[in-house]
């Protein structure tokens, strides 16, 4: 059992397929009572040597998106702030890439303990030190109202984690001054909004964002939330809620978003003055983060994975796709834009019926635009882009799900051979190719801040005139400019989660 000395005390952990692994290390104090909705604090020091063979409790989220009653307080906990290390050499003196995973989920489900995070074979195969953390989900972590002195609960706790790896990670086999922040979806979010957020500059020398853009809609756009949860809890005050049940909290938080819409709830990263000054986009635009190399992309059909069981949308009606499109992307030019997706599409050899055209439309909405304008504002500034696209797809479903939301993820992490995944993500020569190469991409962005690798060859950057992308999938090639037509046709409008509000 290998032991190391953190800041707060010793841990001793296990191994895992070869490397050393510590589970729920805490990175703060437990986010209760009078800490609950505010920024998280230094956990308290232990004496002996902490067990960190068992992952620490996930944050609080509803059942019907984990499995996991609330009642277990084994599984759901607001004492959630912990992380988890894998590393090929804990207490020897090399300085290891680091690389951090924050997880997806909407902001309101997931934890860095899922069996699909398990950084054992990336840290092993590049010799890199992983790190995956948990943060506050749902209201515990994106409440935002100025009566609680602003929001972004969540994001702090993300900072934190990262304060923790610079003041630990040495003793672990890693470098401090080499950090990857990396993550999918919300985690992509996440990475993405940090890189515009004043405090965390520092803490990361690289990002990974993988199917998300930077975050930050203006805070009263939360006060809707705000109002209706005060009202369902029959307080008088949003402050008041610090003394409310954790289970009373999150069943009104689901009434809410049953009303709402999940896609629709502000709960995720906001302007609210102070963590976040301005919108995230707009700081990388300006330059907060010049110098810091980001890799980017998304996958070809993202919504996909989220349109399973709709059974109006999927059957391909003309009016109810229309219909759908019009309440995210508006009224206006909505024809055109149809029309240049349909062309386009027909022009590539793709299908153009109805659901398939819903699918581009909003996988481009939701992520890939919002991407490739992070990619163009970093660019302009001077600093190293990259750029990908993931159409390797599913076999799941009956090929349903196509090149869908979150089909990178065990690519990245070697983890092909998890339950369930050959299912979803595909099996065989291809696919573990696929998955060595993109893991050594990542490696070696990690180490380098550059992806070219063997397998991969020159990995040309990124900028806003070739826009060079590196297509991974049955094939895997540079391609420049792809779907070019589709990205022109949002200049000037508006996208990502809140557009409708």
């Amino acid at each position: 059992m290998t032991i190391v000395e953190t800041t707060y005390g010793k841990v001793q952990g296990a191994d895992d397929k070869g490397v050393a692994v510590f589970r729920g290390i805490p990175f703060a104090a437990p986010p209760l009572g009078d800490l609950r909705w505010r920024a998280p604090q230094p956990p308290d020091a232990w004496d002996g040597v902490r067990d960190a063979t068992v992952f620490g409790p996930t944050a609080p989220q509803p059942v019907q998106m984990t499995g996991v009653a609330m009642g277990d307080a084994h599984a759901h906990s607001e004492d959630c702030l912990s992380l988890n290390v894998w590393t090929p050499g804990a207490g020897d003196s090399e300085k290891r890439p680091v690389m951090v995973w924050i997880h997806g989920g909407a902001f309101q489900s997931g934890s860095g303990s899922m069996g699909l995070y398990n950084g054992a074979n990336l840290a092993k195969r590049g010799d890199v030190v992983v790190v995956t953390i948990n943060y506050r989900l749902g209201l515990l972590g994106w409440l935002a109202s100025e009566h609680l002195g602003g929001g972004n609960w969540g994001l702090l706790d993300q900072i934190a984690a990262l304060q923790w790896v610079r003041d630990n990670i040495a003793a672990f086999g890693g470098d401090p001054d080499n950090v990857t922040a990396f993550g999918e979806s919300a985690g992509s979010v996440s990475v993405a909004t940090l890189l515009g957020t004043p405090a965390a500059k520092g803490l990361f020398h690289k990002v990974i964002a993988e199917s998300g853009g930077p975050g930050g809609f203006p805070i009263r756009f939360a006060e809707k939330f705000v109002n209706a949860l005060v009202e369902e809890c029959g307080v008088d005050d949003v402050r008041d809620l610090r003394d409310t049940p954790l289970e009373e909290l999150v069943e009104a938080q689901e009434k809410i978003v049953e009303r709402l819409g999940r896609l629709a709830t502000p709960l995720a990263p906001v302007v609210d003055g102070t963590t976040l000054p301005v919108q995230a986009l707009d700081a990388i635009r300006d330059g907060l983060n010049h110098g810091v190399p980001i890799l980017v992309g998304t996958n070809r059909d993202e919504m996909t994975y989220f349109a399973m069981g709709d059974r109006k949308l999927t059957a391909g009606d003309d009016a109810v796709t229309r219909r759908r499109l019009a309440a995210t992307v508006g009224e206006e030019g909505l024809d055109d834009l149809i029309e240049t997706y349909a062309k386009a599409r027909a022009d590539q050899g793709l299908p153009t019926d109805p659901f398939s055209l819903w699918v581009a439309i909003e996988s481009d909405r939701m992520f890939r635009i919002p991407s490739l304008r992070m990619a163009e504002a970093h660019a302009a500034t001077g600093s190293p882009v990259y750029e990908y696209l993931f159409d390797w797809e599913s076999p799941a479903a009956g090929g349903f799900l196509r090149s869908c939301h979150a089909l990178e993820i065990p690519f990245v992490f070697g983890n092909l051979d998890q339950p369930m995944m050959n299912m979803f993500a595909g099996e065989g020569a291809e696919a573990e190719a696929l998955s060595a190469a993109m893991m050594d991409a990542w490696i070696a962005f990690a180490r380098t801040g550059n992806p070219s690798s063997e397998a991969l060859g020159d990995w040309p950057a990124y900028d806003g005139e070739r826009r060079a992308t590196m297509r991974l999938g049955k094939t895997v090639e540079v391609v420049d400019a792809p779907m070019e037509q589709e990205r022109r046709a949002w200049e000037g409008r508006v996208t990502g989660r809140m557009s409708s509000a």
